[in-house]
């Protein structure tokens, strides 16, 4: 394969590629040995000319090579397209610009081949060589596109739309760019000719260009802005057209559009809104999901109110179609007959769960602060399809209209409605809209099978409003739940998962009821319909109900604790009954009850039901099985809440932590030496090391032990002499490839310096600097929560090891006042744990911090007057008096951000501190600021500020 001037394939090598190619397409290849072959021609500086060439060339029977006459097929083609692609991403920049030419060359042919499969795959290489190097290189793309689009030859012009759609889609800031040579931006040459195919005769042409039109709505560059009114006559044109896909598009369209400007729509907006009314009715499934995203999107809403608001213009004109859209969407939210979920109907909890039914996991890493908050997630349908998002919609609409949509809900389902079947005293007439809605549930306990679909999507548009509607609803909850506590014990596995969720929607409002007696017993009546269908047959109901669960788990807290027996009871019944998929929810509802009810878990009765099944599973499971990770993490919230109660079982618990650390750095450093030896010439089994690396056992492994560390105190101590604890960690500290393993890492670094930092001592130097090195500017903003929890351990380190910091302190401190300087742009926990250890810091080291306090302490005080009391916040402040003392000038030109700092307690519990604080004030009053200076300093605070300083007499 040697290079020549003018670049010639050898037959023999054209050959040997394409009979592998041959054999990557087929399925019974072996895709290991076939990926070692690759990697071998890729050797070869000209492979990807042999690649390009095999795409462009090799459909005629005589290619120009020789005695080779056969063509190949499309399929190896189009894989050799592929893998042309996949290589160009990390070799093009290596390659010579002659090769480099040659390969653009080739491509540009493509965009006019016969076969469509052929232009698409060379439009996906050309959207990626754009992506390498612009077009500014390779004038020949621009112009190339341009003539085809004109040729009027329909395989042209689709293959160069079909290209630019993809530089469009990839990196559409390319063409509203300046390029040498060319007078005007490439967006504003072909946005026109993309809006004269929005005209086209051809549908794929139509969807193709206001496909590329679309993905700059969120640029929104100076061409289509001026262009805007001839942009929306294209869409209006457009949006009856016969192609659904192009309808599809026609919506997502408008739907970006409200969200980047509502008043682009807004001479239109009744049109808008009547036209997507109509499609959400449309036949086609995917167009009428596009438009409910429409009014899904809470950006439509509180866009479309605000633009409103700003013009003086009535609400009326959303509010008048609610009418018409609120049946639509409840219309939606019926099962649909194709729909998968109903194949899930089945007393299936016997079976069990294939590899493809388990959902993909994320272990989210230990950290230390404000802002780590999981988003809920209370979804019940796992495909994101037009019955969810219709039910979405409603749950927006009703957040934004409140109370007003249950009239227009409810005479949709009055004809299920049984007059007299419920009822409310005549003393107390609930109002209209809401006895219409009790109406309404009271259909729900028809038992007619006919009419399961609609009884069910009743019950999905309840818990869609349960939150929006609550005003309407609550004076009522108890008779609602009381309707929908039967449905948990439905024929339809269906409606008892709905069920589930529903009343999961409604536990905010179900336990704050709990002090009355009638409360109450409503509470246990929905607390033990839950747990009776944790323990149901049907998979969906076993996953509805355990999530409905831990809801109530979060919302109830320490409520639970008189249930404990029961709930545990009916938890480990399921543990031991379940599936691998539902067992996951299983542990996530005990380690939720953990956190739910602490300490109160520590009873030899509730251990007794609760730790030999999960001791079992721990030791049927081996250290390379991935179901171990949510018994690591439903350990770590048992090891937390039993405190020095885990005691009993924590020494086999911590060893084997060690020891899966310890497998998986082996794996990943037999991993790594092996690929330096063998690289670019064969794959790699990392199962020579005994297990295959995987960075999650270690994250999981470290977030226990700083639960373990958490849960025992100073307990953990004997364990963590007697181990190679040390060691371990500070390897992990240094992983620079895995982010979640330093954050882990660091957190665990800070729980060990509370309960026993004589254990780190002998490399605490080596810890300090690598925490020191994540809070270098440069990494702060691409891991801040590796930065936060390095930040954090650095400060519990300095309050249990006093001076011995002090090697480090001015790193550190250079590192911190960049943050408190950009609070603003920074996460919120990284900037109170920076405050906070900077404080630390000068609290043990003063005479080296005090010195450059003047650089710092506006935007540090301006960040302590924002931390919650706590025991840390002390910290802090008792490293402000130090500095005060050791540099009283320092504080001088700062001292109103200080006083406001100080005014920021509520109440400071430590009387020593205290004190000191009165000091400090004094020292400025009587010393420092006399002749007027300290009334005009108080001058400046606003009347709060000065109430709350008069505790420290001043």
């Amino acid at each position: 394969m040697a290079a020549t001037a003018s670049w010639q394939p050898q037959e023999e090598g054209f050959n040997s590629i394409c009979a592998l190619l041959q054999h990557q397409i087929s399925p019974s290849s072996d895709k290991s040995q076939i990926w070692q072959q690759l990697q071998h021609f890729s050797n070869f500086p000209d492979f990807n000319n042999y690649l390009v060439f095999i795409l462009a060339r090799a459909e005629a029977d005589h290619c120009g090579l020789g005695n080779v006459r056969k063509g190949q097929s499309v399929e190896v083609r189009q894989a050799a397209g592929l893998l042309l692609k996949n290589n160009l991403r990390t070799a093009f920049s290596s390659m010579t610009s002659a090769y480099q030419l040659y390969i653009k060359s080739e491509l540009l042919p493509c965009l006019g081949a016969a076969d469509r499969h052929i232009r698409s795959t060379a439009g996906t290489i050309i959207s990626v060589l754009v992506q390498l190097a612009g077009v500014s290189g390779w004038p020949e793309l621009l112009q190339a596109l341009a003539n085809c689009l004109e040729s009027n030859d329909l395989n042209h012009m689709e293959g160069a739309m079909d290209a630019l759609s993809k530089i469009c889609e990839d990196v559409p800031q390319v063409l509203d760019s300046d390029v040498p040579g060319l007078v005007e931006r490439p967006i504003n040459l072909f946005l026109p000719k993309l809006f004269q195919f929005f005209q086209s005769p051809h549908a794929s042409l139509r969807k193709l260009s206001l496909s590329s039109v679309n993905q700059y709505i969120m640029l929104m560059p100076a061409a289509l802005f001026a262009s805007m009114d001839q942009y929306l006559q294209g869409l209006f044109v457009l949006a009856h057209d016969s192609a659904a896909e192009v309808r599809k598009l026609v919506c997502a369209a408008f739907v970006q559009l409200i969200e980047v400007n509502p008043s682009f729509l807004e001479p239109h907006l009744r049109n808008v809104i009547e036209y997507m009314l109509q499609v959400n009715k449309d036949s086609d499934d995917e167009v009428a999901l596009e438009a409910c995203e429409f009014w899904m999107y809470d950006h439509f809403i509180f866009r479309f109110m605000s633009a409103y608001c700003d013009a003086q213009l009535p609400l009326e004109n959303l509010r008048e179609f609610l009418p018409r859209l609120i049946p639509i969407l409840l219309s939606n939210m019926a099962y649909a007959e194709d729909d998968e979920s109903l194949a899930e109907t089945e007393d299936d909890e016997s079976l069990p769960d294939r590899d493809q039914d388990l959902k993909p996991r994320f272990h989210s890493s230990r950290f230390h602060g404000s802002d780590n908050a999981e988003d809920d997630d209370d979804d019940i349908v796992n495909v994101w399809n037009l019955r969810k998002c219709s039910a979405a919609g409603l749950d927006v609409l009703s957040n934004v209209f409140g109370d007003e949509i249950l009239p227009t809900m409810m005479p949709i389902v009055q004809r299920y409605h049984h007059p007299g079947f419920f009822s409310l005293p005549d003393s107390h007439p609930p109002p209209p809209t809401v006895h219409l809605f009790l109406g309404q549930v009271a259909k729900l306990s028809t038992t007619d099978d006919g009419t399961w679909k609609e009884r069910e999507a009743a019950v999905l548009a309840l818990g869609a409003v349960a939150e929006g509607c609550i005003n309407g609803l609550y004076p009522h909850l108890s008779e609602i739940v009381a309707f929908i506590i039967p449905l948990l014990d439905d024929k339809f596995p269906l409606i008892k998962s709905i069920s589930c969720w529903t009343l999961s929607r409604f536990s905010r409002f179900i336990v704050q009821g709990i002090d009355n007696q009638k409360g109450s017993e409503q509470f246990d009546k929905v607390l033990m319909g839950l747990l009776r269908r944790i323990l149901d047959t049907n998979k969906r109901v076993q996953e509805a109900a355990c999530s409905a669960f831990a809801t109530l788990e979060e919302e109830a807290a320490e409520e639970l604790a008189p249930r404990l027996e029961v709930i545990l009871q009916h938890l480990m019944c399921a543990f031991g009954k379940y599936q691998r998929r539902n067992l996951r929810i299983v542990y996530d509802a005990i380690a939720t009850l953990a956190d739910a009810v602490g300490e109160r878990l520590n009873q030899p009765t509730y251990l007794e039901i609760l730790m030999p099944p999960l001791i079992a599973k721990w030791q049927q499971l081996s250290n390379s099985d991935k179901d171990i990770f949510p018994l690591l993490e439903c350990f770590t919230s048992i090891a937390q809440a039993l405190g020095a109660g885990f005691s009993q079982f924590a020494e086999p618990v911590f060893q084997r932590c060690i020891n899966i650390i310890q497998t998986q750095q082996l794996a990943k450093a037999t991993f790594i030496g092996s690929s330096y030896i063998t690289y670019g010439l064969s794959a790699i089994d990392p199962a020579s090391a005994g297990v295959q690396y995987d960075k999650e056992f270690v994250v999981c492994s470290l977030d226990l032990l700083s639960g373990l560390a958490e849960g025992l105190g100073s307990g953990i101590e004997s364990l963590v002499a007697q181990s190679s604890l040390r060691d371990l960690l500070l390897q992990c500290c240094m992983d620079d490839d895995a982010p979640d393993v330093r954050q882990s890492a660091f957190a665990l670094l800070g729980d060990l310096a509370r309960v026993c930092p004589v254990h780190l001592h002998p490399r605490l130097s080596d810890f300090l600097n690598v925490a020191a090195k994540q809070l270098n500017t440069s990494k702060v903003k691409e891991t801040v929560s590796v930065a936060n929890n390095a930040c954090w351990a650095i400060g519990e380190l300095a309050v249990k090891v006093r001076q011995e910091v002090s090697p480090i302190v001015l790193t550190v401190i250079s590192c911190l006042v960049p943050i408190l300087q950009h609070a603003e742009e920074l996460n919120k926990s990284l900037v109170e744990n920076s405050s906070i250890t900077l404080g630390r810091l000068a609290w043990v080291s003063p005479e080296i911090v005090s010195v450059h306090m003047e650089h710092f302490m506006q935007s540090w005080c301006t960040a302590l007057s924002m931390i919650r009391d706590d025991i840390e916040k002390e910290d802090a402040f008792r490293g402000l008096c130090a500095m005060v003392r050791a540099n009283p000038s320092g504080a001088l030109s700062s001292l109103v951000y200080m006083c406001k700092a100080i005014a920021s307690w509520h109440e400071i519990r430590s009387e020593e501190l205290h004190n000191e604080v009165c000091q400090v004030l004094h020292g400025y009053k009587q010393q420092m600021l006399r002749n007027g200076a300290w009334e005009q300093c108080m001058s400046a605070l606003e009347p709060p500020v000065k109430d709350k300083l008069s505790k420290y007499q001043v």
